[in-house]
């Protein structure tokens, strides 16, 4: 099967089933599935544990082998060498050595793909500035918490900027800024034409960035379609109304109220308490608060960038709070009170600098 120009990743009729010493079925983990991701899609897999998702997501990446059916990545067979180059992938756990330091971690990576020195030192410095890491390139995996180790798990998935990335579980024990970090870079690496295949039992952040899903049970797909179109409510309606006195209220309640034969519902629309945490967050890191450990990212690294690159993005806190909060306080609107990011391995608010300025490298 031919790569085509739209479809990256297609499953047909895919089963697995485990067998025991003697090759007796044991379990049947994969029954018959079918989906498909195309180019620049972010593509969720949802289940409850035991459904089949890390079946299929090893399968996908060559791990496992089908006991029947099809899949193509890449329009090459899943354990074809050349489209494994093309593919980034962060499993649930990160599996890194502890006694390497954050760039030596990179470093291995990168030269798993064969990068050249200069290369690798520039990508590095890159990655490290995208997921807040940049004061503790010189700690040991070991000294980490869970949450900066699945920092340096994303990263070393974008090393060899990939076409496709696979994440398993990517929020794992991670704060709500580096939540928010990970699930802003994951759009933007949609935006750029890259594909994001994500499984996560956090359904709040499935339906945040993910533009199709499908949710497995028994190893087979119960429902597969656009977000909109599986939790849209078309027998309900919501009309925005802002700006009305208590007369002009009242009066479009009697409408209602005489049209319906009932009283309406009268709701006052509310943040979430995402947003509500940025705020409070961004207020104090505006009075000069510091925090210790790792800090967050500021743009997305120049080479993972597309063919339209965005302009140099700013604090990640402020980016979101500007498309949410329609006035923001004057003091996280104020630059001069931005206090200055702490030598250690200050963990605090920017993501778009994954896409960020680059170093120049020094030479081998």
């Amino acid at each position: 099967m031919e790569e085509t120009s739209d479809i990256v990743l297609s499953v047909e009729g895919l089963h697995k089933v485990f067998k025991d010493f003697w090759g007796r079925p044991r379990a049947k983990a994969v029954n018959g599935i079918d989906f498909e991701v195309k180019r620049g899609e972010v593509f969720g897999l949802l289940g409850p544990n035991g459904s089949g998702k890390s079946t299929t997501i090893k399968m996908l990446l060559g791990l496992l082998h089908p006991t029947r059916g099809k899949i193509h990545v890449l329009g090459k067979p899943p354990r074809d060498v050349q489209s494994k180059v093309r593919i980034g992938y962060l499993p649930e756990e990160s599996y890194l050595y502890p006694y390497l330091t954050a760039r030596e971690t990179l470093d291995f990576y990168g030269r798993l793909f064969d990068l050249s020195g200069p290369e690798r030192r520039q990508r590095i410095d890159q990655l490290l500035e995208m997921v807040g890491l940049q004061h503790t390139g010189r700690r040991t995996i070991k000294e980490f918490s869970k949450g900066m180790a699945r920092r340096i798990g994303l990263a070393q998935a974008l090393i060899n900027n990939p076409e496709i990335v696979i994440l398993d579980e990517p929020t794992s024990g991670l704060d709500p800024i580096g939540t928010r970090q990970v699930k802003d870079l994951i759009q933007t690496l949609a935006e750029r034409g890259k594909t994001v295949f994500l499984s996560s039992h956090l359904l709040a952040d499935v339906e945040d960035v993910c533009d199709r899903i499908a949710i497995l049970y028994a190893g087979q797909v119960q429902a597969e379609g656009s977000i909109v179109d599986l939790l849209q409510v078309d027998e309900h309606y919501l009309v925005p109304l802002s700006g009305l006195t208590p007369d002009q209220l009242q009066n479009v309640l009697r409408v209602l109220r005489e049209t319906l034969g009932a009283e309406p519902e009268l709701e006052h629309p509310r943040r979430n308490l995402e947003q509500f945490f940025m705020e409070v967050i961004s207020k104090a890191r505006a009075s000069g608060g510091e925090i210790s450990g790792a800090g967050a990212g500021k743009q997305v690294a120049d080479y993972l960038q597309g063919a339209e690159e965005t302009s140099g993005g700013g604090d990640v806190l402020e980016e979101i709070l500007k498309e949410r909060a329609p006035e923001p306080s004057p003091a996280a609107a104020d630059p001069a009170s931005e206090p200055v990011a702490p030598a250690g391995e200050d963990l605090d608010g920017r993501i778009d600098q994954l896409l960020g300025d680059q170093g120049d490298p020094k030479d081998e």
